[in-house]
């Protein structure tokens, strides 16, 4: 994500050179052990959704606060992310990598001997900033250790981590939780950061650091941009809860976000070394597929968030009931993703793109007309359709994103890429959220108008429902009529509730449309560049 003008990344990984039949042995082993990294990052993302109310009430503090066990991973993710290029050349890559590996495993571990809320923020924020190392570096070594005709490969194994990831996270939190309890999600990271701390540390090349680039790096770009996505991540995570502007906090939060920001945008456009290439959005296929990539974010992100909260909230599952549903959402990308190289090479990647968010797309929409039958079964076919739609478009869009990018750019390219498409999954949950909540009170109060007692029908219910308790038990006809229109009155929330979960729904749809149809705005690929772009 950062481009220093100095050495490129291909340099620093000092990787002998591909055959010209491919890419040699240990370097498919670096970038397979890469994966993993990348996998485990974003799993962690998504891995305490499901299980949420459990380490909340296993720290000890309210549903509230408890938002901020999410919060304090992402914000250090996002923050880390535009850093790991410049980081990489200093510490150089092996070390970084090596490094970032072995504290994210140890952060993980930490979390789950935290004992209150300010222990567990402190440490999933540490988790979240090693972790969030591994993304954009998975990315980098696609680009720089592979030849063009094998990188759409590398990029498959990369859709893998994003897309599968998430999805599988609760899967993976809610079975261990149900059955092994909360702490147990924490040591998920340990085997697989040993085998990639291993793979890697054969693979990779011993180089020296680079402590005198320091003196040249871009400090005023760095502080403000962690100021300001520091402050920018909390308003997204935590404005609904506080009702936005109408708090002090998120008002001044936003205001430091936008201060902050504006002028991290100023500096990168300024200075000579900046510390985030922002140009690179000025070439067209970059500049499209990141913007379909913010979307893309948005939905994928967005998804993994709604679905949860509509089976908890809705149909009370509990997390590994949820964990079950959307294990259907991330399975079925394993066996399809594979083949997605091999479309690449027949057609157009904007196609496949298109074709693989246009089917996101439908089954965001076939979830419009959820109703109180709607659970487990009924979900089966959209979760199967979302996840054909997925499994096409990470790959393409990755390939688009990367067609004209030199190998001294990958770095700056990966981490401008990764940083905005998580900022828009930020978005997307924070506006989802927001989105639910509106317009369940809008459809209560739609509802409310026709749920009244003159009419004829509400009060043969009431009826209904008092005979009902004083039959079972309430023995008072004045308690048992208030029991009555109380159940009446939570019927009428759930009813606007599943209606506020189709609009959301619909929200993701409509988004994605646009992004098939910004997709199509990128410069023609024929078939052999998008399966060697670069």
């Amino acid at each position: 994500m950062a481009s220093l003008s100095l050495p490129s990344p291909a340099a620093a990984l000092a990787a002998p050179p591909a055959p010209a039949g491919g890419a040699s042995l240990t370097s498919w082993i670096a970038v397979s052990a890469s994966m993993i990294g990348a996998f485990m990052a974003i799993l962690n993302i998504q891995i305490t959704n499901a299980s949420l109310l459990d380490i909340e009430g296993g720290i000890g503090t309210g549903v509230d606060n408890g938002a901020w066990i999410s919060t304090a991973y992402l914000i250090g993710e996002i923050v880390v992310i535009p850093l790991t290029d410049f980081l990489s050349r200093v510490f150089s890559f092996r070390r970084y990598i090596l490094a970032s590996t072995i504290l994210f495993a140890i952060f993980s571990i930490a979390c789950a001997f935290g004992r209150d809320l300010g222990s567990m923020i402190a440490l999933r924020g540490l988790q979240g900033f090693f972790g969030g190392v591994l993304i954009p570096m998975a990315f980098t070594m696609v680009m720089t250790r592979l030849p063009k005709a094998q990188q759409p490969i590398g990029l498959a194994m990369f859709a893998v981590a994003v897309t599968f990831a998430p999805a599988i996270g609760p899967t993976i939190g809610g079975y261990l939780t149900e059955n092994y309890g909360w702490q147990a999600i924490f040591f998920v990271n340990t085997l697989p950061s040993l085998a990639m701390v291993v793979a890697l540390a054969l693979t990779l090349e011993r180089e020296p650091m680079r402590l005198g680039l320091l003196r040249e790096g871009d400090w005023a770009g760095i502080v403000t941009m962690a100021v300001g996505l520091s402050a920018l991540q909390t308003v997204l995570e935590e404005g609904n809860k506080d009702d936005w502007f109408a708090s002090p906090f998120i008002f001044n939060l936003s205001l430091i976000a936008l201060v902050f920001l504006s002028l991290f945008v100023a500096i990168e456009l300024i200075v000579a070394k900046p510390l985030v290439n922002l140009r690179l959005l000025k070439r067209r296929n970059f500049g499209v597929g990141v913007a379909a990539n913010m979307l893309l974010g948005f939905a994928l992100f967005g998804t993994i968030y709604v679905m949860p909260q509509y089976l908890g909230q809705v149909q009370r599952y509990n997390a590994e009931q949820i964990g079950e549903v959307l294990a259907w959402t991330g399975f079925p990308q394993l066996l399809l993703i594979p083949f997605v190289p091999m479309l690449m090479k027949r057609f157009d990647a904007r196609y496949i793109g298109f074709v693989g968010i246009a089917i996101f797309a439908a089954s965001s929409l076939m979830n419009i007309y959820l109703s109180l039958d709607s659970a487990g079964d009924q979900l089966f076919a959209p979760n199967v359709v979302r996840a054909i739609g997925q499994a096409l478009v990470l790959t393409p869009v990755s390939a688009i994103v990367t067609a004209g990018i030199a190998p001294s750019e990958a770095g700056a390219a990966s981490g401008l890429s990764n940083m905005l498409r998580n900022l828009g999954g930020a978005v997307g949950t924070a506006s989802l959220s927001t989105i639910i909540t509106k317009r369940e009170q809008f459809h209560s109060n739609i509802i409310g108008q026709s749920v009244t007692m003159f009419r004829d029908e509400v009060r043969q219910r009431v009826e209904s429902l008092t005979h009902y308790f004083l039959v079972h038990g309430v023995s008072d006809a004045a308690a048992a009529q208030h029991k009555a229109i109380v159940a009446i009155g939570a019927a009428v929330r759930r009813q606007a509730l599943i209606m506020a979960f189709s609009d959301a729904f619909a929200v993701i749809g409509v988004l994605l449309a646009v992004a098939a149809v910004i997709l199509l705005f990128a410069d023609k690929m024929k078939a052999s560049s998008a399966a060697g772009a670069h």
